[in-house]
């Protein structure tokens, strides 16, 4: 019992999957013409349904998929060509569908007569009658008359491919018998000496003779769990029979009549074609990926005791050691691969998002996908679900305008909605952009004003005002309604990237659109860093969001009268950030460095930043740790890590360190000699071009 259980949560995995690719498809059909292969591969998701749902006695699922299945067969041969409301009702034939097949993956009947109003109108866009019957699959709207008694000859000769993927010829003649009267015959003429027996080759055929009141396609569906890993010829020897040439069992592609160049002969080795893949827990993937964590640190903690015994005479142990630290890196990258998934996954469930969205509310909106072959942690992607619909929601409601509106702003009717992904400092950044009305600041703030969530008085740039949409219970909609307008959605969408490490970011033009930016870490679980020192403490620094390190000149560094302090480099005016003065670090009774080190790095934005550092240590690969989860979350610290010494450290974050404000008290950096300034100390103001550092 266990193992058919095995087999039937393999089996409904398998629909669940076909039934994800079946709605992306059909949301994308249209009346008329569509592309042959979306036809093929809705036909192919039905008739896979079927299949299996025959091999598990789920009768009612089968008879369901088997009209929906001649339906699409009928639409894909050209014999249906769809009309208006035909691709609604391929939509609602898939969502009727899911519910069969959830009903049963759970135990469960599904509601009474929940599938014939779909099944009347496939039956009369199929010209047939309008019968909803729980008859079997293959015989309902067929002609009252029972079919008349057909003798067939059937040849089957199991492949190697059969018996590598666990199936047993016995039971397929276990399951003919059931059909009618047979007889058997096999043949063992292949049959080799017992030294040379290979128990996955194919040596036996069999002969039937099968006589009963049976069609052909009740045959090929006995081997349909089989169909294109053995030979199969079904001949009908009833001399009522239109077409006494042997018929083949054409379900996905053609059965093998004659052994070819590839197949596998006796004694012979199996060639081996595509690429295999097996299913695994998430849980287990997850341990491994734990264990290679620790491992690293272990190895990190035992190279760093190490070398300090090694010197350079011990030429093979240094070997060894960096020998070492290359395989584990290895092994960590290709543990953290299988976690990563492409984001079509997550990208695909939101056409039909859009589509119904969009119906309901009254508007024409086109989804436009990019970057569906970005990969990230599948833990990321499970994560981003709930965000990335609230925001699509929020799109379509608030930011795409009514279509006469829309005209009478000139713009086109349809509207378009982005969604795309990339990644940028080893980081993926997921954009929702849309050409909608953008944010109307002066009633955001008005309403902002009016919830009490700021005062009259407040003097907030823009960009602030257009956060004001991130606080909890914050709503410009004017009627609540199943859509929006409750004031829950944005500060949860802030909340769940936030719980991922990432940050949301919000940049918005009145009249021509609105776009945010997730940026989220490409993994949960590892990070190139560069260490550094900074008043006798380490922290750690992503490596890809470093450009540069430069020891600049005091000529250089100019103080600003707001205590900012910006460097000039290349012409480029550069905010400087002192970590110590952010981490509220004291230099005091440490040697001062003449001239600092200021490490040039870029934010998700692609803004640039200085961080005045002491010492950068070298480049190390670290494990993140949550830090959120054991203590709470800190601004400007994105994780922590173990590093070799075995203390933990933070690993800072860019863009949050970039948006903290300035420190109480804060030390200016004396531009005559590279120096601090206690507090209380006024530096002297230059003249710098404000707005230009403000930018940068």
């Amino acid at each position: 019992m266990d193992e058919f259980e095995q087999f039937r949560q393999t089996f409904f995995d398998e629909c669940f999957e076909l039934l994800e690719k079946f709605e992306t498809t059909s949301v994308q059909l249209r009346p008329g013409d569509n592309d042959k292969d979306d036809l093929d591969a809705l036909f192919r998701a039905a008739h896979s349904i079927k299949a299996g749902a025959g091999a598990f006695k789920l009768d009612r699922l089968v008879t369901y998929t088997h009209e929906l299945e001649n339906f699409l067969d009928r639409v894909r041969s050209g014999e249906l060509r769809l009309g208006y409301g035909d691709p609604e009702l391929i939509v609602q034939a898939g969502d009727i569908l899911y519910q069969l097949v959830d009903a049963a993956r759970n135990g469960e009947t599904a509601a009474q007569g929940v599938e014939d109003a779909v099944l009347i109108e496939i039956r009369q866009r199929s010209g047939r009658p309008a019968d909803t019957s729980d008859e079997r699959a293959g015989v309902t709207g067929a002609e009252p008359d029972l079919p008349s008694v057909k003798s067939y000859k059937i040849r089957f000769k199991p492949l190697r491919a059969m018996y590598e993927t666990a199936n047993e010829p016995q039971l397929l003649l276990q399951a003919l018998a059931d059909l009618g009267d047979i007889a058997i015959q096999v043949d063992q003429s292949r049959l080799p000496p017992l030294a040379k027996f290979d128990p996955l080759e194919g040596y036996l055929e069999w002969q039937i003779e099968l006589t009963g009141e049976i069609e052909t396609d009740q045959i090929e569906d006995v081997f349909e769990f089989v169909d294109g890993d053995c030979e199969l010829e079904i001949t009908c020897l009833t001399t009522e029979a239109l077409e006494p040439e042997p018929a083949t069992a054409d379900i996905s592609a053609p059965v093998v009549a004659a052994p070819t160049p590839d197949t596998p002969v006796a004694n012979g080795p199996a060639k081996k074609t595509g690429t295999g893949s097996i299913r695994v827990d998430l849980d287990r993937v997850d341990q491994l990926v734990d264990m290679v964590g620790e491992l690293v640190i272990a190895q990190a903690m035992a190279l760093e005791s190490l070398s300090e015994q090694i010197d350079t005479q011990h030429v093979r142990q240094l070997q060894a050691l960096e020998d070492l630290t290359l395989r584990t890196r290895q092994l960590q990258e290709g543990v953290m691969a299988i976690r990563m998934q492409p984001v079509r996954t997550l990208f695909s469930r939101f056409p039909r998002v859009v589509r119904d969205l969009s119906k309901k509310l009254g508007k024409t909106v086109r989804l436009e996908l990019a970057g569906e072959t970005t990969e990230v942690d599948k833990t990321i992607i499970e994560e981003l679900a709930d965000p990335l619909t609230h925001m699509i929601r929020n799109c379509l409601d608030h930011g795409i305008e009514t279509p006469d509106a829309r005209r009478a702003a000139g713009k086109p009717e349809a509207a378009v909605v982005k969604l795309s992904a990339e990644h940028r400092n080893g980081r993926i950044l997921i954009k929702v952009s849309d050409d909608g009305g953008g944010i109307h600041l002066k009633k955001v703030r008005a309403r902002a004003i009016e919830n009490g969530v700021i005062s009259e008085t407040d003097d907030l740039s823009d960009e602030e005002i257009q956060n004001l949409i991130f606080q909890p219970g914050f709503s410009t909609a004017s009627e609540v309604s199943d859509v929006s307008g409750r004031g829950v959605g944005m500060d949860v969408v802030r909340q769940n990237i936030q719980k991922l490490g990432g940050r949301v970011m919000l940049d918005s033009q009145f009249g021509q659109g609105s776009t945010f930016t997730l940026a989220l870490p490409l993994t949960l679980a590892v990070l190139d860093g560069m260490l550094i020192s900074v008043a006798g403490e380490r922290y750690v620094l992503p490596l890809s969001s470093i450009l540069e390190s430069v020891c600049p000149e005091p000529k250089q560094i100019r103080d600003l009268p707001n205590g900012s302090s910006v460097l000039s480099l290349r012409g480029d005016v550069i905010r400087l950030i002192d970590i110590a003065d952010i981490m509220g670090l004291s230099r005091q009774g440490q040697v001062e460095p003449i001239r600092k080190i200021t490490v040039i790095v870029e934010t998700e934005l692609g803004r640039h930043v200085g961080l005045v550092v002491d010492e950068l240590l070298g480049q190390q690969q670290v494990v993140i740790k949550n830090l959120e989860t054991n203590f709470r979350r800190i601004a400007g610290v994105a994780g922590t890590a173990i590093l070799g010494d075995g203390r933990v450290r933070l690993i800072l974050d860019i863009d949050g360190l970039a948006n903290l404000p300035l420190p109480s008290g804060r030390s200016k950096i004396n531009r005559t000699n590279g120096k601090t300034a206690p507090p209380g100390v006024e530096a002297e103001p230059v003249s710098v071009n404000t707005k230009q550092a403000k930018g940068a």
